[in-house]
């Protein structure tokens, strides 16, 4: 059982990232050609996409604890006029993957710490980000586990632009055996900024919903996570250790 649920992990984090070895690309640099609007829609897609993507239950890891772990997203684009206008050299992505290394690390009074860095295939992508979780109620063999966590994520690698999400969301779990199933509601806001373009600075704020599973085998583990921010779907597996 355990070899089935790790080999499906492996192979739908394999399936998000087969996406970057397409000739599609993802390297903003024609900003200038777009209208106020559409620097406003590829905000919305650039929100979602590039948010810290929680990919852990509520319950905190303890003092002791750390989660480790090579992930991938594939994010939905749905403005692809806009999106492709700010994209040159080729076909823009459709569906955007960002593969992330990420690190959680527990702390005293049911808080958790975690970064994560990702670099988006075939663009100048750098991304990096950091979130705190505090477990509210740290759950038990009966009761769930309800936490509130605030993250924080900024681009680098793109001369034509700035731009930052920080968000914060409520998540519930509750683990049964070797599964534990979370889901939770949140807002992302973000801020997209050129550089001595005549576009003015766009602030967003758009809803989360999201929900997963982590499968925690022994010192492997695996996390499976849907997300849909500001109505822009985002599907995500991460693979590594969780104690």
């Amino acid at each position: 059982m355990n070899w089935i649920l790790l080999t499906c992990g492996c192979a739908l984090l394999s399936s998000l990232f087969s996406s970057a070895a397409s000739a599609a690309n993802f390297e903003i640099n024609n900003l200038q050609n777009l209208s106020q609007d559409e620097f406003r829609q590829l905000s919305e897609e650039l929100g979602a996409a590039l948010s810290y993507k929680p990919l852990e239950p509520a319950a905190a890891l303890g003092i002791t604890g750390f989660d480790l772990g090579v992930a991938a997203s594939a994010t939905e684009l749905t403005n692809m006029p806009a999106v492709q206008k700010a994209v040159s050299n080729g076909t823009a992505y459709s569906t955007l993957p960002v593969p992330t290394l990420r690190a959680t690390k527990g702390l005293p009074f049911n808080v958790d710490v975690g970064a994560m860095y990702a670099r988006v295939p075939t663009s100048g992508i750098n991304l990096y980000g950091a979130q705190i979780k505090w477990a509210i109620l740290p759950g038990d063999v009966v009761l769930p586990a309800v936490a509130l966590r605030g993250t924080f994520t900024r681009l680098n690698g793109v001369n034509q632009l700035g731009f930052e999400t920080s968000s914060v969301d409520l998540s519930i779990s509750k683990g049964f055996v070797l599964l534990t199933p979370y889901a939770g509601v949140g807002q992302v806001r973000s801020r997209s900024a050129t550089d001595g373009l005549p576009l003015a600075q766009v602030n967003l704020t758009q809803g989360k919903y999201f929900g997963g599973v982590n499968v925690n085998l022994g010192l492997s583990n695996i996390a499976l996570e849907a997300d849909s921010t500001g109505g822009i779907k985002t599907y995500s597996a991460k693979l590594g250790i969780r104690f």
